[in-house]
């Protein structure tokens, strides 16, 4: 490493060290007028968010990269349009900052409670979206906390100009510029020095690639918040609805691949297999999915006439796709469906289709994931869709935060001690 970029990122730590003490005491009133601005600008300035995103799209696709990759890149105007609402959803949201449980009176005569702060400095590493700019920066500014970025040297052009849009909107009430900081290098060694400094970031919240995370989890010495695969399961339990069981997994695959919450595997009870994979086979191949099967699921399609299966291997069960491609398992109940994704899941979301109360309830209590979901796409597991605002990331992890990261994920509690004089004896 440099020592012009480790001197650069000393100097990024201290500058957010010093702007986190400023982002703690804000009020309410200030935060929010920032993401109001923010969101005003965004859609004032779509055409030229679009234009810049652009060229990072053209370079992208000059260097060779994949339809998914170009797809996590792209910014349309709808993809700018729920930046802007996730920026207003979050500025409706109850400011979490400085709440105190209610106070216990403790034999001593002291009162005891717990506060609401925030988590200091947040280092975000990502791929791709830049999205992720203007949604991690939201979270963190509303919860309090300075945010270092460092996005991809695929989104340059992008980050750099949303960069700009949230720093006017954070000078607009008068916090610190220093509280959003975005990496303008792109060193690759400047994401090492990153995730060692202890000294200035509290916490590492890595958005990429499995290689990105996987580096980090071997690296990092800064916490990190982070899920490494989205190998997400629905199962078709014996005793669901059909229309329905079509209707939401058809959803849960098809209508994006290449989001974490996408379903990578399908679990079908054989007592209703005849009964709904035919009619969902075909609407994903009609789709252009390719359909990975066991012995079972091809002896089912087979018989109604289907072509062009490909045998799942052990492989198969382990992947993350991202892509139109779905694994599919005939399974004889729900215990060897729980077993299957015990065995192979990545803890991020797994969904059951059922009408049958007792193994909904199953279900929900044995699957250990982040979301665990009834009769409902696994499409759903996302911060928007959970009333979150925009998320900083999902995590399977069980400390300090699960599932989708919004507001209260970028917190912590510290104990406040309300005496009249007391002293221990």
């Amino acid at each position: 490493m440099s020592s012009a970029i480790q001197e650069m990122m000393q100097n990024i730590g201290i500058r957010a060290r010093a702007a986190s003490r400023a982002m703690a005491r804000a009020s309410s009133e200030q935060k929010n007028q920032a993401l109001l601005h923010i969101a005003k600008v965004v859609r004032q300035q779509a055409d030229e968010i679009q234009k810049i995103n652009q060229m990072d799209v053209e370079r992208a696709k000059a260097n060779g990269q994949d339809a998914v990759f170009v797809d996590r890149l792209t910014m349309t105007p709808k993809t700018i349009e729920t930046m802007a609402l996730g920026l207003e959803q979050i500025v409706s949201m109850e400011d979490p900052i400085g709440k105190i449980s209610t106070f216990q009176k403790q034999a001593s005569g002291i009162e005891l409670g717990q506060m609401r702060v925030p988590l200091g400095v947040i280092g975000i590493i990502y791929e791709s979206r830049p999205n992720v700019t203007i949604d991690a920066a939201a979270l963190c500014l509303k919860s309090g906390n300075a945010v270092i970025l460092r996005g991809g040297s695929e989104a340059i052009d992008s980050n750099t100009l949303l960069a700009e849009i949230i720093q006017d909107g954070l000078a607009a009430p008068g916090l610190p510029k220093d509280a959003v900081q975005v990496v303008t290098t792109t060193d690759r060694s400047a994401v090492g020095e990153m995730i060692t400094m202890t000294q200035y970031i509290d916490v590492i919240v890595p958005r990429g690639g499995k290689s990105l995370i996987a580096r980090l989890m071997a690296e990092a010495r800064v916490p990190m918040i982070k899920h490494l695969d989205g190998i997400c399961h629905t199962y078709i339990d014996a005793d669901a609805d059909v229309a329905m069981a079509v209707k939401v997994c058809e959803n849960a695959k098809t209508q994006r691949y290449a989001p974490c919450n996408a379903m990578e595997t399908l679990l079908v009870n054989q007592e209703i297999a005849q009964k709904v994979l035919p009619t969902l086979c075909k609407i994903y191949q009609d789709k252009g999915v390719e359909l990975r099967v066991d012995q079972l699921t091809r002896k089912t399609l087979e018989a109604n006439g289907f072509q062009k299966l490909v045998d799942a291997k052990e492989e198969d069960w382990q992947t993350e796709y991202l892509a139109p491609i779905l694994s599919i398992k005939t399974v004889a109940n729900i215990d060897e469906a729980m077993n299957h994704i015990e065995q192979y899941g990545s803890k991020h979301t797994d969904a059951i289709i059922t009408n049958n109360k007792a193994q909904a309830d199953r279900f929900l209590r044995e699957v250990d994931s982040a979301s665990v979901m009834v009769n409902a796409s696994t499409r759903f597991a996302d911060g928007f869709e959970y009333g979150l605002g925009a998320e900083i990331g999902i995590s399977n992890d069980k400390l300090h935060t699960r599932g989708p990261v919004g507001l209260d994920g970028l917190t912590s509690l510290k104990y406040v001690v309300m005496g009249h004089g007391e002293i221990r004896t």
